[in-house]
């Protein structure tokens, strides 16, 4: 794709699209939200939402919304994947939604606020120092986080912090909409196939897999 097209559909077509695609997708899945909502409230107490402040656009903070899928006791401002035992702190319903990524629908209004993107990188936790400044050298914090993203399709959480930044900026240097529909695409069978998701440290996950 030329360069100009590339900028066309980096200043005013991407919004717009994330925009109107977000809007279609919570007015269809209306009932699969309340239906997951309602599952939550059931399930254990605490709210249906979980919010959680990450670092957005030019270091912006916002707070991201998923369903609720842990105790009210979990540590809070933790990524999963380095917690030591979180099996202890994860719902039934929980678990099912992690497993199926439907914890993730409520970032729906975040594309609608304009937190978020559908493509982009995964916005980092507001503690997370060390990702935010690796990626400050391959400029992806100068876009909007997105939904999935180019490192999503290419590990999730069983990549280092440098190749995640890598990766990343690369999607920033090429971003168009072709990149962003084989994302989309990829995302769909990453999901599906349940891959690159840890629950607990990544030193936890290497004992397991040599027991």
């Amino acid at each position: 794709m030329r360069e100009w097209e590339c900028g066309v559909y980096q200043k005013y077509l991407k919004n717009l699209l994330d925009w109107l695609i977000a809007l279609l997708g919570t007015v269809l899945l209306s009932w699969l939200l309340l239906l997951l909502g309602i599952a939550v409230r059931l399930d254990s107490a605490g709210p249906v939402f979980f919010r959680q402040r990450r670092v957005g656009k030019n270091g912006v903070y916002f707070y991201i919304y998923k369903f609720r899928t842990m105790r009210i006791d979990t540590p809070h401002d933790m990524p999963t994947h380095l917690l030591h035992n979180p099996e202890i702190f994860i719902t039934r319903t929980g678990r099912f939604l992690r497993k199926t990524s439907l914890d993730e629908l409520p970032q729906l209004f975040n594309l609608l606020k304009g937190d978020m993107a559908l493509v982009g990188p995964r916005p980092a936790l507001w503690n997370q120092k060390d990702l935010f400044l690796e990626r400050e050298r391959y400029g992806a914090n100068d876009v909007r986080p997105g939904l999935t993203g180019w490192a999503q399709i290419h590990g999730r959480d069983e990549l280092p912090i440098r190749e995640k930044a890598e990766l990343d900026g690369y999607y920033v240097q090429h971003m168009h909409l072709g990149m962003d529909l084989a994302c989309l695409w990829k995302t769909a069978g990453t999901v599906l196939r349940q891959e690159g998701i840890h629950e607990g440290t990544m030193e936890k996950q290497m004992v397991k897999a040599k027991q």
